[in-house]
């Protein structure tokens, strides 16, 4: 088998607490053709320092400034000099032979995409780490594949999961540096309905990290809202220009009522565009995402009293603590 150099660019803000296990795991690959190369984007803890704490050839680390994590992960690959690419998150772990196996699985096959299988870990404990089996977990036709996978709502894109011939990525073009929040949704549409087939590598396996209080998807903020309705629209009409059919309709008005949802009552201009943009493509059955005492109010409030009134309590319980 041919050993490709593989390039892995590494955006890297505030990682200080956790980038030294996702270095570690990309340096103790089995495959050691590869370079990892860290921008870190203008980060105000201690990141580059625990960054300069690794000495390894394959490794190159510059700083910026602060751009945001698209504009990052651009970066890295301009200064990528690999035939395959893998984005990596700087919170996250690859098992040590993911690379290889993915190498492997692609065979010089420069018009396919590898991907993996994952699941979560909790509070930096990797014993609590589960596999999260998913049907699209096998060798398939990209358009196939998004769509099993967006049919029943959000889904997971995770970066890592993908290694990218670089031809690919030239034709896909590279992160729409307007976004922040999900900003790989609109990215890996485009990227996966840029490749022929998409090949899984079943023991090729990622350790996504959950319960990072103030990680990428927590930043729900005006800016934040205003990147996922834009993303959704940008990968929605990408999946629409491949194919214009009633269950890709679906599944886009599927996604614009998951932010419909998200959006009420914090920011009614966006809510308001979801409602158009899923009458336009149809309508939604999709309800709202739901679990515990929000799912028990839900039933017999609606789901817009149950998020009042989820509102008014998170407000009464924080003036209540900064009152004492």
């Amino acid at each position: 088998m041919d050993s490709p150099l593989v390039s892995i660019c590494m955006p890297a803000y505030n990682a200080e607490s956790y980038i030294a296990e996702a270095i570690e795991s990309v340096l103790k690959q089995r495959y050691k053709n590869l370079e990892l190369i860290i921008v870190n984007d203008g980060s105000t803890d201690k990141t580059l320092e625990v960054i300069n704490s690794f000495y390894d050839q394959r490794l190159t680390a510059i700083t910026i400034e602060n751009s945001g994590q698209c504009s990052a992960a651009n970066k890295a690959f301009y200064l990528s000099k690999g035939s395959l690419i893998k984005f990596m998150d700087a919170d996250d772990i690859i098992s040590p032979n993911f690379i290889g196996l993915q190498v492997e699985k692609l065979n010089g096959n420069e018009d396919s995409i590898a991907s993996a299988a994952w699941g979560r870990f909790n509070n930096n404990d990797l014993s609590t780490f589960k596999l999260n089996p998913e049907s699209v977990w096998k060798d398939m036709q990209p358009i196939d594949w998004l769509k099993e996978s967006l049919l029943c709502g959000q889904n997971m894109m995770q970066c890592a999961l993908w290694l990218i011939p670089r031809g690919i990525l030239t034709r896909s073009k590279l992160w729409d540096e307007r976004l922040s929040l999900i900003n790989d949704f609109d990215f890996f549409i485009r990227v996966l309905l840029s490749s022929n087939k998409i090949l899984f590598t079943p023991n090729a396996i990622l350790y996504y990290r959950s319960g990072i209080s103030n990680s990428l998807s927590g930043l729900k903020s005006k800016k934040g809202f205003e990147s996922a309705f834009l993303s959704t629209k940008l990968g929605t009409e990408s999946l629409l220009r491949f194919e214009n059919s009633y269950i890709v309709q679906k599944i886009a008005a599927n996604q614009f009522q998951y932010w419909k949802y998200q959006f009420y009552p914090t920011d009614m201009e966006l809510y308001y565009k979801c409602k158009k943009e899923i009458k336009r493509l149809g309508s939604s059955k999709q309800k709202m995402e739901a679990g515990g005492i929000t799912k028990f109010l839900n039933s017999f409030l609606g789901w817009k009293l149950t998020k009042l009134l989820k509102i008014f309590i998170d407000v009464f319980y924080k003036t209540k603590k900064n009152t004492n």
